[in-house]
C-alpha cells in the first residue's frame, strides 16, 4: 500500500475513534436498549406526546449507532480493498485502485460529517427545532422565494427521514406563502439547523415580470429549539389575547368552514403567533402555545446571551444579516456568505441538499465560539 494511503487511513482512524469515544458508543448501546424496553411497554402510548418522543429518541440511537459501527466496517475494509487492487495486474489493478481511491473519498466525507455532529453541544442543540419563514423585500417574488425554501428545508427534512410537523402557512395572495411555520422532529434538529438562521437572498429573472428582468428577493429564516418541561416558560393566561378565526388556504379560499384557526398576542412582548394546519381549535391552541413558549425561550436565551455578548464586537451583525446567496441568474450558484462555502447547482441545493452548508455552517459558529 502506498505510504500516502497508509497515512491518510492512519488519520481517518484518528479522526474516527474521536468520534467514537464523544458519542461513547457503549453508552449509546445501553441507552437504546432502555428505550426498546420503554417501546415494549403497553402502557406508553397512554401518554402519546411521552412515546412519541420515546420512539424518537430511540429511532435516531439506533441510526447514530449504526452509522458510527458502519463507518467503522468500511474504514476496516479499506486496506483489503487495496491488497486486491495490488493482486490485479494492468487494467484491472489500475480499475481497482481507483475504486478503492475513491471509496476512501467518500468515506473521509462521512466521517467528517460525522465529526461536526460531535461540535453540537450547546445548551439546547439537543433540541427538536421549530422553523419560521417570513418572506421580505420583492413581493410577489419574495412570497414565492419563501415558498421555495420552505420546500427546501421539508425536503432535506425528508432526505433524512425526519417528521417534520406544519403548524401555520400564510399564503399571499398571488403566490408563495407570507409565513410557515413548522417543528423538525428529530434530536439534534435544533443545533443542525440553527445555523441556517439569517435572510436567505435569491436572484433570478423573474417568473411574475412580464418583461422578464432580473429581481433580487429575501427571506428571513428562524430557528427556534422547542420548548421542553423543564424550561419553566410559564405565560400567565392574563398576558395573552386569544382570537380565533375561520382558516384559509391558497387563493384565499376558506379550507374550514368553522373557527377553528387560533392567534395568540403576548401582550408584554407583542409577539403574536398563529396556528391554522389542525382539526380543532383546542389543537390549534395548544400547537400555537407550543410557539409562543418556544419564542418567549428564545427571547430569554437572547437576553442571557445579550450579557456575555457585550464584550464581544463581532459576532451579532452576522446572524441577522444576509448569510446566503442564490443565484440562478446570469449565472448559477449559491454561496454562504460566511464560511464561502458554494456550490454551483441551485436545483440540488433547493431540492434539500444542504448538508454541506449545514456542516460548514457548524464548523464556522465553533471558530466564533473560540
Amino acid at each position: 500500500m502506498h505510504p500516502d494511503v497508509s497515512a491518510d487511513l492512519a488519520e481517518l482512524d484518528t479522526i474516527l475513534k474521536t468520534v467514537e469515544a464523544v458519542i461513547d458508543v457503549d453508552e449509546l448501546r445501553r441507552r437504546i436498549d432502555e428505550l426498546e424496553h420503554q417501546a415494549a411497554d403497553p402502557e406508553l402510548w397512554n401518554d402519546q406526546e411521552h412515546a412519541q418522543q420515546v420512539t424518537s429518541e430511540l429511532s435516531h440511537a439506533q441510526n447514530e449507532l449504526r452509522r458510527i459501527t458502519d463507518l467503522r466496517q468500511r474504514l476496516d475494509d479499506l486496506p483489503v480493498l487495496y491488497e486486491l487492487a495490488e493482486g490485479e495486474e494492468g487494467e484491472a489493478q489500475t480499475a481497482a485502485l481507483a475504486d478503492a481511491d475513491a471509496e476512501r473519498a467518500s468515506l473521509r466525507a462521512d466521517v467528517e460529517a460525522m465529526e461536526v455532529r460531535t461540535l453540537l453541544s450547546g445548551e439546547y442543540d439537543k433540541r427538536e427545532a421549530l422553523v419560521n419563514i417570513r418572506s421580505g423585500a420583492g413581493g410577489v417574488d419574495a412570497a414565492d422565494w419563501a415558498q421555495m425554501l420552505m420546500r427546501m428545508y421539508v425536503r432535506w427534512a425528508e432526505r433524512h427521514k425526519y417528521a417534520v410537523e406544519i403548524y401555520d402557512t400564510s399564503y399571499a395572495e398571488e403566490a408563495g406563502i407570507k409565513s410557515a411555520t413548522f417543528a423538525v422532529k428529530t434530536p439534534y434538529a435544533y443545533g443542525t439547523l440553527s445555523v441556517e438562521m439569517g435572510t436567505h437572498r435569491l436572484v433570478r429573472i423573474s417568473p411574475f415580470d412580464n418583461q422578464g428582468r432580473r429581481q433580487t428577493s429575501f427571506a428571513e429564516v428562524e430557528v427556534l429549539p422547542v420548548v421542553e418541561t423543564t424550561d419553566h416558560i410559564d405565560i400567565p393566561e392574563t398576558e395573552i389575547r386569544v382570537d380565533v378565526y375561520r382558516s384559509s388556504g391558497p387563493g384565499g379560499q376558506s379550507v374550514n368552514t368553522t373557527d377553528s384557526a387560533v392567534r395568540i398576542t403576548h401582550i408584554p412582548t407583542g409577539i403574536v403567533v398563529t396556528c391554522q394546519n389542525e382539526k380543532s381549535q383546542l389543537q390549534n391552541k395548544i400547537s400555537a402555545m407550543r410557539v409562543l413558549q418556544a419564542k418567549l425561550l428564545e427571547r430569554k436565551r437572547q437576553e442571557e446571551r445579550a450579557q456575555m455578548d457585550a464584550l464581544k464586537t463581532n459576532e451579532g451583525a452576522s446572524w441577522g444579516n444576509q448569510m446566503r446567496s442564490y443565484v440562478l441568474h446570469p449565472y448559477q450558484m449559491v454561496k454562504d456568505l460566511r464560511t464561502n462555502y458554494e456550490v454551483n447547482n441551485p436545483s440540488s441545493v433547493l431540492d434539500g441538499d444542504i448538508d454541506g452548508f449545514i456542516e460548514e455552517g457548524i464548523r464556522w459558529r465553533m471558530r466564533q465560539d473560540d
